[in-house]
This record gives structure tokens, sequence and C-alpha cells, in this order.
């Protein structure tokens, strides 16, 4: 009987992982650059108490928001620029501060251009005209904000309008809802490019000629890539996990085993993929075309920074039928909705499925050279 040390699976595969971890690019693009990613956008989506608005003011005569500013205004300085800060306190929703900077009406729409400024105030007869993009939300809530601090300037409460109760559940916040999609988003970029475009980078330095030589089998050469990969992935999401759990308190609401058989789902699914992309393709400018095209509509459309819902519902239908959808639902459900094997038990059957046709897809089509 063969010693394990021996079996040429094992050999590859070692091989593949010493040379995955001797790369400080990988280690980096893989494990510290999603860290930095998830920190920077969980900063800026929760730990803001106040919400800060910018306007840009252009008028020729007095209006009552003027008459406003000169009673609850303070000047301030913002970007080197003297602004007009309004400032009103909420305990409900939040403190707000509105920024006013009086200029000409060619500097307002530059500054609309840069996202310095979502409104733009004007006068019309000595009345207050409001003008900004109609499908600009932050544009819309500055609007109805700044509409009823003209008629109650002390408070941005909105009493008449039903009763307001925060809502402080786990999985709700912005956070939450990121991260499992940079986890997922992660293992796809990971699996096309660490697979993918090695076999094609070898293939055009014509490495993988040298190979046909040897008496090892094409199935065990991209079997052992696919196992590294699948062992850095898991680990890299361990890492991300860990840091969100100590900077955010992101917790797993769902089953555990359940969560780790959907990742490995979906390594498999876009192994498979990543695979079939690379079997014939010689030409790493070709490869990087492939690879983006592959990867670009997904990480755009599946839901990782924001909801897929947005789109038409035609659209959502089709984004549905996606792998990273399906992944990033399903492991979303399980950090936030509390899923269990049955809830995600259709999309683990079906990543696997689709992950092992594109790999025997992949490994009949393979060339060496």
């Amino acid at each position: 009987m063969k010693s394990i040390k021996t079996n040429q699976l094992y050999q590859l595969t070692l091989t593949q992982f010493l040379e995955t971890v001797r790369e400080p690019s990988v280690l980096f693009w893989g494990i510290v650059f999603p860290i930095l990613i998830s920190i920077g956008l969980g900063l800026a989506f929760t730990q803001t108490s106040e919400s800060k608005f910018h306007i840009a003011v252009v008028e020729k005569q007095p209006t009552q928001l003027d008459s406003l500013l000169k009673i609850y205004a303070k000047p301030t300085q913002h970007k080197g620029q003297t602004v007009q800060t309004w400032k009103v306190t909420d305990k409900t929703m939040g403190n707000t501060e509105l920024n006013f900077l009086h200029t000409d009406w060619k500097n307002a729409i530059i500054s609309l251009k840069r996202g310095e400024a979502d409104v733009i105030i004007s006068d019309s007869l000595g009345q207050i005209c409001y003008r900004f993009d109609p499908h600009n939300s932050q544009a819309q809530l500055i609007y109805m904000k700044l509409s009823y601090l003209m008629k109650h300037p002390t408070t941005i409460a909105t009493a008449d309008q039903g009763r307001i109760e925060p809502l402080t559940l786990k999985g709700v916040r912005y956070i939450d809802f990121l991260i499992p999609g940079l986890i997922t988003l992660g293992i796809l970029n990971a699996l096309m490019w660490g697979i993918s475009y090695a076999i094609i980078e070898r293939r055009s330095q014509k490495l993988l000629r040298r190979m046909v030589a040897t008496p090892m089998k094409k199935s065990n050469f991209l079997i052992a890539m696919m196992l590294v990969r699948f062992v850095m992935n898991l680990f890299e999401a361990g890492i991300l996990f860990f840091f969100s759990w100590l900077f955010f308190d992101i917790t797993i609401q769902g089953n555990i085993p359940a969560l780790l058989a959907l990742l490995l789902a979906g390594n498999i699914a876009f192994a498979g993929i990543s695979v079939l992309v690379a079997c014939r393709t010689a030409k790493t400018e070709v490869g990087q075309g492939w690879i983006n095209a592959v990867t670009m509509p997904m990480m755009i459309l599946s839901g990782i920074f924001f909801s897929y819902h947005n789109f038409p519902d035609l659209a959502v239908k089709a984004i549905k039928l996606l792998p990273l959808t399906a992944l990033t639902d399903g492991v979303r459900s399980i950090f936030n909705e509390g899923a269990g094997w049955m809830d995600v038990a259709t999309p683990t059957l079906a990543l696997s499925a689709f992950g092992v046709l594109c790999f025997i897809l992949g490994l009949r089509f393979f060339k060496w050279g």
C-alpha cells in the first residue's frame, strides 16, 4: 500500500499550497484587503450618529431661509470655505447637520456634479425653489427634512406622521448585509483569479507543456489547485468573520454546519467555472477578459453591496439564477435570518451540481499547450 506522502494528488496539493502562501500579494488581496474594505464600509455606515448634508444656495433676493439661518445657523469652516451650519438635535432619528454654502450658479452646478452638494436652493420671486435630481434619494431626504424645518425650526421629529420606534435588531444593519456578500465575493475572485488566471498564465509561458511528459493526471493537477483554494477560502472567510465580530458584533444566527456546506458548494461551483474558463485559453489578455466577463456582472448584479431588488422585476428573475446570487442569498439568510439545512438545501445542491458539470466539461476540453 502506497504511503500518502508518495500519493500524486497529495504531492500536487502540497506544492500548490506552498506556491500560494509564498506569494505576499495573494495573502494581502485575499485576506487583508477584504478586512480593510469591511472595516471601512462598516465604520462609514454604522458609526454615524449624526447625518450631515451639504446644500448650495444661489439667491438674488432674501427668502425665509435666510431669516431662519440668521437665528439658528452658525458660520463654520468646511474645506477652506465658510458655510452656515444648522444643527438640529433628535434623540430618536439622530442629529442632523445642514451645511449651507452661498455661491453662484456655476459653482453650485459644479458642486452638484462632484457630489459636494446634493441640493441647490434658489429663489423665485422671493420664494424658495429646490433643485435636485429626483432619482437621488439623498436629495429627496434633504428636501423633506428642510421642508419640515421651515415650518418647525427647532426639531426634525415627524410626530404628525406617526410614532417612530428605532429598530436595533441584529441583522438589519448595512454591515450585516455587507459581510456575507464580501465573503462570497472573495470566494468568487479567489477561485477565478487563483485557478483560471494561474492556468492561463502557465499555459502562455509554455509551462504546462512540460507537464505532459510526466505521469501526472490532469484531473489530479486541477483538483490539487481547487483543494488549496478551498482551504484558503475557508481560512479567509474565518478571518473576515472574526474581525467583523470583533469590530461590529456580527454573529451567525443560523446553522453553522449548513453554512459550511453552502460555502463548500459555492467553492465547487466557482472552481468548476474557473476550470471551464481556463481549459483552452492560451493568452493572458484573453484570459483576463473572460475572467472579468464572469466576475464583473455578478459582482454588480448579485447583491454584494446593494440589494438587487432595486432592478426591474424581470431582471431580478434572471439575477436570481446567477451562482453568486444563490450563494450570497443563502449565506446571508444563515447569518441574518437564522436559516438551517432545509432553507439552504436547494442552493447547496444546485451549486454543487453546477460546479461538477462545469468541471467535467473543463476537464474534457482541457489542453496543456
